[in-house]
């Protein structure tokens, strides 16, 4: 069987646009190297700053070289009937399928990957970079980061690994299915075996232990692996740092969005983009002034001692105290919709006008207060209390989420054979959370979904 150790520069670019600068074949038969190609690519695109301080080669190196298409044919000829071999193979093979793509012409190789062997064959190193692995080993390493070193090194390499596969593994690999192989290079198959074909959250985690990425599933196995087949450049950029992979079971879909949105914006993983910023929102607040008057307002949710509703947005809060006026004919003066004053003046807004006159003492503050009254119990502004109950991690447990007074308090997990005779022994229960925009929606949406998830309320 021979093999095609292969190692490529690019121009660091995006997905496709990633092109490769230069490029270098070692051509092995399992015993000794057999021919060599090495040769400098102009990629008709500009080479990042970033590329041009790690390996040296700028735009006035690959000018005159050879574009892609012109030794396409010889590395067809070269790697056919040869098994790709490369350091992270996925990355060296993409960018080549892609360059041929961009021809017209397909390219497909059987791959190895050095990365992965070496996890097999040297376990327990902290780190599996080239040139970590080549300083455990003893590899001589000259020109890091251009093809030409970066490939003889990874022939020396292979040659050990090969040296230590006593039980024929590396063959086993190749006969593997695609799917396996299809894997990120720092991750075992042994994690993706350990994953649960049930709801939870999933924690992918770098080589230092770091989580840089949150996610949630009903079916955390297939959800995890269906990262590794997306072709965005994100997602292969996750996969490429992707170490290890965590979880925790929820038992349904509810419990991890909650703890989904939870682990996100505690550890603001780089590749967690949507919920990393949480909004508390704005509570709608009511108090009685120094002349007796109850008025209504907002502030930050944080400064408000018992909620009325809670809004993500000012402007909705606006318009929630705009319909209170215009239904019960309060005054805009005494729903913060108008600066509050000790004068007479009366209320001037806009669009309100029918106002009854509390803010010009031409009505008693007695049948003002009444209304008001009126108008949070009839708009039910002080907020639902309920436990919404679904499906535990096991057949032995139910999950389930508590909400006062319209906040989300937690969730948690309670054993179907406990007794509870009351709406308030949940709490016992329940992990506290904070309540922000995301889990808000969240336990909402599933508030519709009745069928699915039983409502207690006291």
């Amino acid at each position: 069987m021979h093999y095609a150790i292969i190692d490529v520069e690019t121009t660091g670019l995006a997905g496709t646009y990633n092109k490769v600068t230069e490029i270098a074949v070692v051509i092995h038969d399992g015993s000794k190297v057999i021919s060599e190609f090495h040769t400098l690519v102009n990629p008709q695109a500009p080479i990042t700053p970033y590329v041009v301080g790690l390996t040296g080669i700028d735009d006035s190196m690959v000018m005159d070289a050879p574009v892609f298409g012109e030794i396409a044919d010889q590395l067809l000829a070269l790697t056919e009937g040869c098994v790709f071999v490369a350091h992270n193979v996925g990355f060296d093979y993409r960018v080549i399928q892609n360059e041929f793509k961009a021809l017209g012409i397909s390219f497909d190789r059987k791959r190895l990957c050095t990365v992965r062997l070496s996890r097999k064959f040297f376990p327990g190193l902290r780190s599996y970079s080239l040139g970590k692995l080549c300083s455990y080993l003893g590899i001589e390493l000259n020109n890091r980061h251009r093809a030409k070193g970066d490939t003889d090194a990874t022939v020396v390499l292979f040659e050990k690994l090969l040296e230590n596969d006593h039980e024929g593994f590396i063959l086993g690999q190749l006969n593997s299915r695609k799917s396996e192989a299809s894997l990120p290079s720092l991750l075992s198959k042994e994690t993706i075996d350990k994953l649960p074909p049930r709801p939870g959250v999933y924690y992918f985690k770098n080589s230092n232990g770091v989580i840089i990425y949150v996610g949630k599933a009903i079916h955390i196995k297939k959800r995890v692996l269906s990262h590794f087949y997306n072709k965005k450049e994100n997602e292969i950029a996750l996969c490429r740092e992707t170490a290890t992979i965590d979880f925790e079971e929820s038992g349904n879909e509810l419990l991890a969005l909650l703890m989904e949105s939870v682990a996100i914006k505690r550890y603001f993983p780089k590749f967690n983009r949507a919920q990393r910023i949480s909004n508390k929102g704005y509570a709608i607040l009511s108090y009685t002034n120094r002349l007796g008057i109850i008025q209504l307002g907002y502030n930050k949710t944080k400064l408000v001692l018992k909620p009325l509703a809670i809004f993500y947005k000012i402007s909705d809060c606006i318009a929630f105290l705009e319909e209170l006026c215009e239904q019960f004919e309060l005054c805009p003066k005494y729903t913060q919709l108008l600066p509050s004053s000790n004068s007479k003046t009366g209320c001037d807004h806009f669009k309100l006008d029918n106002c009854r006159g509390i803010c010009k003492g031409e009505e008693s503050v007695e049948d003002y207060n009444s209304r008001v009254k009126e108008a949070l119990e009839t708009s039910k502004v002080l907020a639902d209390n309920f436990v919404l109950i679904g499906p535990g991690r096991n057949a032995e447990e139910s999950g389930i989420v508590w909400v006062e007074n319209g906040i989300y308090r937690g969730y948690g997990f309670v054993e179907t054979t406990q007794q509870i005779s009351s709406y308030t022994q949940f709490m016992d229960y329940i992990q506290l959370q904070s309540n922000d925009n995301d889990s808000y929606n969240i336990v909402r949406q599933f508030l519709t979904k009745e069928k699915d998830y039983k409502i207690i309320r006291p």
